[in-house]
């Protein structure tokens, strides 16, 4: 029995030391496992905490962006409120500017207003010598008509008539010079020119337009004005060179042109007879291919040493009113040639030896 139970001891012994050595390995183990796992931990909320760092960084990265653009928004509709005002108030001053530009385009021929707002033409004190076609008119008899009319009919009725005569001028590209009262001046050649034979022809075709609707607006001068007789005008036209520019002062500047072919115009409209166009030779040399003409007398004229053959245009209407008017310091005499006829001739005829028995 003792020696059975000295037996099992031992393996009883061994198998405590067996299983004290397994716990010693497993807690060992075990105690190696917590190491590595707090060491994991450790890393982890380090890793936790940069994580944490880093998305901090982010929110307050996203917050500011979010702040700026927010920022912006506000901004760019700030801007495009401003840029609707901006916009509103440049239409507005836009339109200011169109309606005083066209305001001054009323004083100036639509040349030289287009040349000045294009910065072709500057507006300056200067002038230069070019070779112009020169246009001048005046109204026949326009002196007794405005003594014999009220002062508000006189101003409708040149008003009317210079409105017509301009949009004529304007259609064949002539620069308006200026009205002298009944008087109207116009140029071709500057600024702009299509070269001199063209110049001329548009000029002399012009004039020929201005007599012509000026006969057919006849009816309509009696209508508007109270005229017994229709209204006509006298036209000279002359080519050559002249100085054409701004002349002035600094601070008022006048675009016209002067020389001998300006006066020899004018010296030409005043000899002219009644609803007739008298053109010079240097304007007759330009259209004679074109247009009709009959030579005329050859006049003087002051600042031209020699005399100046002139030349009646030939106009297409058959109903032409010509007038011949004689007047002395007794007696005033107006005749329609055209309109003329024998029996009128023949008392004519008779007035005058009645009025030589008296005298005698």
């Amino acid at each position: 029995m003792k020696d059975s139970q000295t037996d099992s001891d031992p393996e009883k012994l061994r198998k405590e030391l067996k299983k004290l050595r397994l716990e010693s390995k497993l807690q060992k183990s075990l105690s190696g496992e917590l190491e590595r796992q707090k060491l994991v931990a450790v890393e982890a909320q380090e890793l936790a905490l940069a994580k944490t760092k880093k998305l901090d960084q982010m929110v307050k990265k996203l917050g500011m962006e979010s702040r700026l653009r927010k920022s912006l928004s506000d901004e760019f509709e700030r801007q495009k409120e401003i840029a609707v005002e901006a916009q509103e108030l440049a239409l507005e001053k836009k339109t200011e500017i169109e309606a005083i530009s066209n305001q001054l385009s009323k004083y100036l021929s639509p040349q030289l207003f287009q040349a000045i707002f294009s910065g072709d033409q500057q507006v300056d004190i200067a002038s230069q010598r070019k070779k112009l076609t020169i246009f001048f008119s005046d109204i026949v008899g326009f002196t007794h008509l405005s003594d014999s009319m009220e002062s508000e009919e006189i101003t409708a009725m040149l008003n009317y008539y210079l409105t017509e005569m301009s949009l004529i001028a304007f259609e064949y590209g002539g620069t308006i010079d200026k009205y002298i009262g009944d008087a109207i001046l116009i140029f071709f050649g500057d600024p702009e020119t299509s070269g001199a034979k063209e110049d001329a022809l548009k000029c002399v075709n012009m004039a020929i337009a201005m007599q012509t609707k000026m006969r057919a607006l006849a009816d309509q001068w009696a209508a508007k004005c109270g005229l017994k007789e229709p209204l006509q005008i006298r036209v000279g036209i002359s080519t050559g060179y002249c100085t054409v520019g701004n002349f002035g002062s600094e601070d008022r500047l006048d675009y016209t042109v002067i020389g001998g072919q300006v006066n020899l115009a004018s010296r030409l409209e005043s000899i002219a007879k009644p609803g007739a166009v008298l053109i010079s030779f240097d304007t007759y040399s330009q259209i004679l291919k074109d247009i009709n003409c009959i030579e005329m007398e050859t006049v003087h004229v002051k600042g031209i040493n020699e005399g100046v053959r002139t030349f009646e245009v030939v106009l297409d209407a058959v109903d032409r009113v010509e007038i011949v008017d004689m007047k002395t310091k007794n007696t005033k005499c107006s005749i329609d040639i055209n309109g003329l006829e024998l029996e009128e001739i023949d008392q004519l005829t008779k007035f005058v030896q009645e009025a030589k028995k008296r005298m005698k």
